[in-house]
């Protein structure tokens, strides 16, 4: 079976087995994580809906990419700028394809939490005091011309 997971803005091919090095994931080396955004899975030539599925993976390593250089020039200017870059990247080895996502976590979201009332009541009075002040703003008064200057 395979998948089509997105991580890091880019899109992977992965089966069970495979290892791949993404965007750096927050994490240890040896912790599970689940990618979720799943678009597409499929065995062979048969597709699934990719809705309900997720896919697990295993942190091997946190690591850097090689090296790019960045080379900056502007000919007949004297001007050359030489930077390099190593990007931050995990090394996942995924475990499992096509868990389904857990219902019990989306319950818990859909729950309503218990509301403190005591700043409900506070509310009011703060929302009170600040439209009193804007209602007895004053007009801005005119500006008085500079007093000129005279020879002494």
């Amino acid at each position: 079976m395979f998948a089509i997971v997105r991580t890091g803005g880019k899109q992977y091919r992965v089966a069970a087995g495979d290892k791949i090095a993404v965007e750096k994931i927050a994490g240890n080396a040896g912790d599970s994580i689940s990618l979720s955004d799943v678009l597409l899975a499929g065995e062979g030539s048969e597709l699934k809906a990719a809705k309900d599925l997720t896919v697990s993976a295993e942190i091997i390593a946190q690591a850097k990419s090689e090296k790019v250089i960045v080379f900056k020039k502007r000919r007949r200017h004297n001007y050359r700028r030489r930077n390099g870059h190593r990007q931050q990247m995990t090394i996942l080895k995924i475990t499992a394809i096509g868990a389904e996502k857990p219902k019990a976590a989306a319950k818990k979201a859909e729950e309503p939490k218990a509301v403190d009332t005591a700043p409900v009541e506070a509310a009011p009075a703060t929302e009170a005091k600040a439209a009193k002040p804007a209602a007895e703003k004053k007009p801005a008064a005119a500006k008085k011309p500079a007093a000129k200057k005279t020879d002494a």
